[in-house]
């Protein structure tokens, strides 16, 4: 029996939650397969309860699942916290210790909402790219000091990099890279960061064990850029921890919301988690109007990497794209341009897609 630790978190996280493990009860049936499913504290709630973001009971028991669906954590609560005991230290701490090395965040646009983009329709129609970033070094994992002189605060954050933290996420974009359609944009910023000539020089060595992968080097800013002004050019883009944490969020404004990306983060154990890349929200908690389709489209994608029902995240993908076909959208996706869009709510949004998977025809 596969076990599944939940941790809805903060903010809009336990109400997206919901709905996705609605779906997941159904794919259960459908497929005959009891799934087990424990929910944990974690980030401002464990914080509250607990004194810890990541209490050590939850990490425990992550650790003995065979897959963690995240929903949000942070909130301004708790935004005076001290950087070690804030939420998103949960995290940080969750990717050390399940070793998860990667973050895989897929930007698909969906037809029906090229409209809901602020960027032209010409542009953005048929984007379907995937970016990897590194996920357990660099600057966030750096060496941090924070001292007083005559003339103030002088603060450092240490971007730090093994060859072989480089390596394996290099090989994991060139792997995925075959998978597709073999052409790999590897982002840097060579130009003035000396770690980043260190990882340019790993992928031209690694891109002679991949002669079919065609390797653009891509510096950092005018990858920035190039995903406003033409995202189509890419598909896979791999890169170090920062510079995936912005680029994948930019990218996500292609689709329209941030609230319809997944994410899945794989490492070298068997654990992995996955957790849509928005935040908690905590703007819009409690009002049922959060956009519940990037967790469900997370659980998707837990249902391919950890448990290999391709078969059914391809069911839950296929849903998803049927419900935004018949016009129904949350706030998050709504536009003026679209007279027949049907404007919903969290809790209906996460019914449509049940609905659908049972073979309920919507319209």
């Amino acid at each position: 029996m596969p076990k599944i630790a939940v941790l809805p978190g903060d903010g809009i996280g336990p109400e997206i939650m919901v709905e996705a493990l609605k779906v997941l009860k159904v794919i259960g049936e459908q497929y005959h397969m009891l799934f087990e499913v424990n929910e944990y504290p974690v980030g401002g709630y464990a914080i509250d309860h607990f004194g810890e973001p990541l209490p050590d009971t939850t990490l425990e028991h992550c650790l003995q699942s065979d897959a963690v669906l995240l929903g949000a954590v942070g909130g301004p609560k708790w935004d005076d916290l001290p950087g070690e005991s804030r939420p998103e230290k949960a995290l940080l701490g969750l990717r050390k210790e399940l070793k998860l090395f990667s973050n895989l965040r897929p930007v698909k646009v969906y037809d029906p909402l090229v409209e809901a983009s602020t960027i032209k329709p010409e542009v953005i129609q048929g984007v379907d790219l995937l970016v990897i970033r590194e996920l357990t070094g660099g600057i966030y994992f750096g060496e941090r000091t924070k001292v007083m002189t005559e003339k103030g605060i002088k603060v450092s954050d240490t971007l730090t990099y093994t060859e072989e933290e480089m390596e394996r996420i290099i090989r994991l974009g060139f792997e995925t890279a075959m998978k597709r359609n073999k052409k790999l944009a590897s982002v840097d910023k060579a130009n003035i960061l000396e770690s980043s000539r260190v990882w340019r020089k790993i992928v031209n060595t690694m891109a002679k064990e991949y002669p079919e992968v065609e390797v653009q080097h891509v510096l950092v800013d005018n990858c920035a850029m190039q995903l406003i002004r033409n995202p189509k050019q890419f598909d896979v883009i791999v890169t170090e921890n920062m510079f995936g944490d912005i680029l994948s969020d930019e990218a996500a404004m292609l689709t329209g919301s941030i609230g319809m990306l997944p994410s899945a983060s794989i490492g070298t154990e068997k654990v992995a988690m996955y957790e849509p890349i928005h935040g908690s929200a905590p703007d819009i908690a409690g009002l049922g109007i959060a956009n519940p389709l990037a967790t469900i489209l997370s659980l998707a994608m837990m249902l391919k990497y950890s448990f290999h029902m391709n078969e059914a995240a391809t069911q839950i993908e296929q849903a998803v794209d049927h419900v935004l076909q018949a016009g129904y959208r949350t706030k998050d996706l709504a536009t003026n341009k679209i007279e027949s869009t049907k404007l919903t709510g969290t809790k209906e949004m996460g019914d449509l897609v049940v609905q659908v998977l049972k073979g309920e025809f919507i319209s």
